[in-house]
């Protein structure tokens, strides 16, 4: 009886953490806003730098040392994080790259998408079978591509690439299993990507488009980088331990809902009729997704089956 008494008070604050989680991420195109006249590169290594800083000094504090080093220590894991460090990487310089750029909208169509991306993948390579729903879902979205595609005469590059970044990486990140915390893998794949990311700041130094040392509001600006990329992966993981997968996958588009209204309402984006066709067929397509994921969940309760297929791909860690 004590354990049901605790159950209602364990989902509401795994809700509470879930919900600040994708607040957080959601409003980051307005925390990359402040930092426009920055260049990408300068943001994304600035990102790494100061997230390593900030991991570094979480690591003993959460006593995650321990498990920092066997992972380290662990070459297959450690291979496997490089590949995925450099896909996040590239996620990261992507979303920087839309968010102070005045594309904000191309980057919540990314994270619109990224789930229906993420089930493709795992029927690709992990041969998982989809339901009637989840091709219906999946083939609405490829439409949705398709007519802002030929409609608006360009492939939207910038929501594929963080779509196929993420989920790409978060496949990668499946390969090492969900034992692995979230601030020691990015403890880890910051490590992998230093050299590069110190690079990136001498070469911007040295070019002469460098405004870390401009002005102190600006260094603190980009040194509060690893703040808050680290700060929302610990409450997804808090949340991610008392919610089950479906509400997870319902809450996860509370992030590019905000991004898109404020694109839309703050930030002043340009939407086309195309985007609105497209991001209408979109949302569609994501309703018969969740709908289903939840008539699944609810089926697999009932008959108490051993972890049945929801459809729902779990975000072990976003890149914004």
């Amino acid at each position: 009886m004590a354990a049901d008494n605790r159950a209602p008070s364990h989902m509401r604050t795994g809700l509470f953490y879930a919900i600040i989680t994708y607040l957080m991420w959601g409003m980051l195109p307005l925390y990359f806003n402040l930092m426009a006249d920055a260049s990408p590169v300068e943001i994304v290594a600035s990102r790494v730098v100061f997230s390593l800083i900030f991991c570094a000094a979480l690591l003993p504090m959460l006593k995650l040392t321990g498990g920092f080093v066997e992972v380290l220590r662990n070459r297959r894991a450690t291979l496997v994080l490089f590949a995925a460090s450099l896909l996040i990487g590239v996620n990261w310089f992507i979303y920087v790259l839309a968010t102070t750029t005045g594309r904000t909208i191309d980057a919540s169509l990314g994270y619109f998408i990224n789930p229906l991306v993420s089930v493709s993948l795992g029927v690709i390579f992990l041969k998982e079978r989809l339901r009637v729903a989840q091709w219906v879902a999946v083939g609405l979205s490829a439409v949705a591509v398709l007519i802002m595609s030929v409609v608006y005469g360009q492939v939207p590059f910038i929501g594929l690439g963080l779509a196929f970044s993420f989920g790409i990486y978060g496949l990668l990140k499946s390969r090492v299993g969900g034992t692995v915390a979230p601030v020691v893998s990015l403890s880890l794949e910051t490590l992998l990507l230093i050299p590069v990311a110190l690079l990136a700041l001498v070469w911007v130094q040295g070019t002469g488009q460098s405004t870390m040392f401009t002005a102190p509001e600006r260094f603190l600006l980009l040194a509060s980088t690893g703040v808050v990329t680290a700060v929302p992966l610990i409450a997804f993981a808090a949340a991610a331990k008392r919610l089950p997968l479906t509400v997870i996958g319902m809450v996860q588009y509370v992030g590019p809902s905000i991004q898109f209204f404020l694109a839309v309402f703050v930030l002043k984006d340009h939407i086309g009729a195309e985007k609105w066709l497209g991001l209408s067929i979109i949302w569609v397509a994501l309703v018969i997704f969740t709908a289903d994921a939840v008539r699944a969940s609810r089926t697999s309760r009932l008959s108490r089956t051993a972890d049945p297929e929801t459809g729902m791909v779990p975000i072990v860690q976003r890149g914004e």
